[in-house]
């Protein structure tokens, strides 16, 4: 049997990373340099600029905004290889992924796994190019942490489903086209009467409330569903299999918010000590206390993406995404809430505004950013929820009467 020699291999490594390169220099406007796909696309409500347009498509014609997803349905079809060169090129050309949000972050992993031919025919193409946004009908005003609990409806007419109930915290539903729902097929069974539905958001019907947040956002919405009608075709695997699929889209969820799916976020804590705390001759941070409170937060958020990065390619070696994501989703979001709280206290008074000429955008940005991040731990699952799935699932403990 032939193989691949050492040198060979090197070779086509070398090539892909030229590729990148030539790619970046040719298709990366400079305007865009240093910026970056906030929250996956969820808060960019507005028009793409030229630049934006230009770039977005330059990349979902590669397919490298998807890049490991198979090639037949629009993605780029590497290795995780070619996969991290291309993650390298771009951070070292201070260009980003522009294709993101909730359709590759959770709903397209998922469908590769349960959806037909037809629908990754219909759904992943897009995705890959970013051309489509989704939202997630998941949480009710009485099924949040009892997700289980949810009463939308939806009843079968023969050809379709007339779906009614309402939706809360529907991340992007302003923006979005489609959304991912789980909803009721069988009111006699909690978990096996639940299904997964595709609706269209400009179906007659649909009816979405932005709800403002104490970050002074409206990322999220209450969703109302009234007579709804959603094809059979968008029935995602079999009637009744909507908890086992949500479950699975609820660990690409986590993993993400977590922090594991991305790198370093912000500004370096050293860097914003020095701006707005007193330095000595040598330029090190005059507060020996603070010093070692920024290297201890910013030692443990890096050893956790190492940690975190390891456990996400173990997952995918062995199939996908597993119960591990409430690990991460536990630890990641409880770091990012305690970084964004020093980073507050470091900036002092001028961590305070809210608006007006006494600050600046990035401090503007760090008090909202600090305010949001305050959800992370209670949405994808609150802590206590992870904590019951790390006891059951992943150390193995059951309850005992």
């Amino acid at each position: 049997m032939a193989t691949v020699s050492q040198t060979d291999a090197d070779s086509g490594v070398d090539a892909f990373r030229e590729e990148v390169r030539t790619f970046v220099r040719e298709h990366f406007p400079q305007e865009l340099k240093g910026k970056s796909l906030a929250m996956g696309g969820v808060e960019i409500g507005g028009a793409e600029t030229p630049d934006q347009k230009a770039w977005r498509k330059a990349i979902g014609q590669r397919g490298w905004g998807t890049p490991t997803w198979p090639k037949e349905y629009g993605g780029g079809g590497l290795n995780r290889k070619q996969a991290a060169i291309l993650n390298e090129e771009l951070a070292r050309a201070g260009a980003y992924n522009p294709i993101g949000g909730m359709g590759v972050l959770m709903f397209g992993p998922t469908l590769l796994e349960y959806g037909n031919e037809a629908q990754k025919k219909e759904h992943i193409p897009p995705i890959c190019r970013g051309e489509i946004r989704w939202c997630q009908g998941y949480s009710e005003p009485n099924a949040g942490s009892d997700l289980a609990n949810l009463q939308t409806f939806a009843e079968d007419k023969g050809d379709h489903y007339l779906v009614n109930g309402q939706k809360t915290w529907t991340s992007g539903g302003q923006w979005a086209h489609k959304c991912f729902a789980i909803v009721r097929t069988d009111r006699s069974d909690k978990h096996n009467g639940i299904s997964f539905l595709l609706i269209d958001m400009d179906s007659p019907g649909v009816e979405v409330r932005p709800i403002t947040m104490i970050s002074g956002t409206s990322p999220f919405c209450e969703t109302f569903f009234t007579n709804v009608k959603v094809p059979k075709e968008n029935l995602v695997g079999k009637e009744g299999q909507g908890w086992t699929i949500g479950k699975r889209l609820l660990q690409h969820e986590r993993t993400n918010i977590s922090g594991a799916g991305a790198g370093r976020g912000g500004p370096s804590l050293s860097d914003l000590a020095k701006k707005h705390s007193q330095v000595d001759s040598n330029g090190k941070l005059a507060d020996q206390v603070l010093r070692d409170r920024i290297a201890d937060v910013e030692i443990r958020w890096s050893s956790f993406l190492l940690t975190a990065r390891r456990a996400v390619e173990e997952s995918k070696a062995q199939g996908g995404v597993s119960e591990i994501s409430s690990a991460l989703k536990k630890l990641g979001t409880k770091l990012g809430q305690e970084r964004a709280e020093l980073a507050i206290e470091i900036m002092g008074k001028q961590g305070l505004g809210w608006e007006g000429d006494g600050f600046t955008g990035p401090e503007l940005a760090g008090v909202r950013a600090w305010l949001y991040g305050k959800a992370t731990t209670i949405y994808g699952g609150s802590t206590e929820i992870q904590n019951n799935i790390i006891a059951k699932r992943v150390l193995g403990m059951l309850d005992h009467q």
